[in-house]
């Protein structure tokens, strides 16, 4: 962290400086050039403010003997932790909701002057994509002083690098990173802190089967969380006998036309889309076009402005099943929606919660190890897996595999109505 605050202004935005001129004297911040204000919930994620290129992470400059041998030093120290996820290309929305939670626990925490350090953020964008993964990971190792990271975002990109996280012992927390398989492989410092699509795509097939449904089309876009949760959809409904008719289509088309046809003419009572917002946006306006008249539904990768702004009407009517909170709604999440809207001059959107809590999660892991003598590296994965932290969206604490404790996973449903995604509630509760 530069010692000046027009250094701190410019490392961290426009954003940033509104937060650190409301914390006087305060020297927290997420250092990072590509920290410019959010799009607004309602804009498409190519309106927001630029990000920082593939790959690239910015980092703070000040000294720090938190280094991976190194224990913490005097209450000069800074401490840093890392994000990585997409600040960049057609999924940025998700990496702003995401990297603005990360943004403002940094803040709060340091504005709390109840630390014993200076926490710094630096952020990493791989765009989401598993190819640019391993260079924005590889970016955030670079820096020793980094003792934790949150993210990365995607399943995709998490599968590329979590081996990488965990020979380097660094603790990961992804706030969104859904596919089942990613807490099999072997993954050693890996924990999430929402339900795998395990859970999310058998409880929506439990729901879709309370509405008599007898047939389903279930598409998914060949990506490992597409796939992962359109697979347990499939699961779930074929074990409850409803029939269904299952196809993949690249995340790359743009012309939905003939899957769209081919799901009307199968008359299927209910299509599922496993895919991410951009493309299940297309696709609602091919499958208004082309007249189906059945339940649509897809999940936690469809729920965001993306999907509202690209859709449009067609979207309407459009359910979305995601373990995720809205916390412009739950009463829990009041004061953070007050102060996240206050910094970032936008409300908090699909993630933004999780990833603040994820965040501070990994904050009260760093306490715990400062407490027990020395912040290092290893200290701090043991701490993540003691965790049992009370955030706004869940209770925090992990089995051994990394999972978010299965006594505290839940899905919820929603669905778009008036152009605005509205929560319904929990989904075991929805008919």
């Amino acid at each position: 962290m530069r010692s000046s605050s027009l250094a701190k202004i410019a490392a961290i935005g426009v954003v940033g400086a509104m937060a650190l001129a409301a914390c006087s004297n305060s020297s927290t911040a997420s250092s990072s050039s590509s920290a410019a204000p959010a799009a607004s919930p309602g804009a498409p994620a190519s309106s927001a403010a630029p990000a920082a290129s593939s790959g690239s992470a910015s980092a703070s400059s000040a000294p720090s003997s938190a280094a991976a041998g190194g224990g913490l030093g005097g209450g000069g120290t800074t401490i840093k932790i890392a994000f990585q996820g997409p600040l960049s290309g057609d999924n940025q929305q998700l990496g702003i909701n995401e990297v603005n939670g990360f943004r403002l626990a940094i803040s709060e925490a340091n504005a709390s002057g109840k630390l014993g350090f200076t926490l710094a953020g630096i952020e990493s964008d791989d765009q989401g994509a598993p190819d640019k993964a391993p260079a924005a990971a590889a970016k955030i190792l670079q820096d020793s002083a980094v003792v934790g990271v949150i993210g990365p975002s995607f399943s995709g990109a998490t599968k590329a690098v979590g081996k990488t996280y965990g020979d380097a012992g660094l603790a990961m927390i992804t706030p969104s990173a859904t596919n089942p398989t990613l807490s099999t492989l072997g993954f050693t410092t890996f924990h999430r802190i929402v339900p795998s699509d395990n859970v999310e795509g058998t409880q929506g097939a439990d729901w879709l089967a309370t509405k008599g449904i007898k047939t389903v089309y279930v598409i998914d876009d060949l990506s490992d969380y597409g796939k992962g949760v359109a697979d347990a959809m499939e699961k779930e409904l074929t074990a409850k006998g409803v029939k269904v008719t299952r196809q993949g289509v690249d995340a790359k088309t743009t012309d939905y036309t003939a899957s769209a046809q081919a799901v009307q003419s199968s008359g299927a009572g209910a299509l599922f889309y496993g895919g991410y917002d951009a493309q299940a946006a297309l696709f609602a306006k091919a499958l208004k076009a082309a007249g189906y008249k059945g339940l649509t539904v897809t999940g936690n990768g469809g729920k965001s402005s993306v999907f509202t702004t690209g859709a449009g009407a067609a979207g309407n009517g459009w359910y979305f099943t995601c373990g995720c909170l809205d916390a412009t709604t739950a009463p829990a999440a009041k004061a953070f929606t007050a102060a996240y809207t206050k910094m970032f001059n936008t409300p908090p959107s699909t993630y933004s919660p999780e990833a603040y809590d994820a965040t501070n999660a990994l904050i009260e892991a760093i306490k715990a190890a400062k407490g027990a003598g020395s912040i290092t590296k290893a200290s701090v994965e043991t701490a993540v897996n003691a965790l049992d932290y009370k955030g706004i969206t869940t209770e925090v604490k992990f089995e051994k595999s990394g999972e978010v404790s299965a006594s505290v996973q839940t899905v919820n449903l929603y669905q778009q109505k008036n152009g605005a995604i509205v929560l319904l509630g929990n989904i075991k509760d929805q008919k």
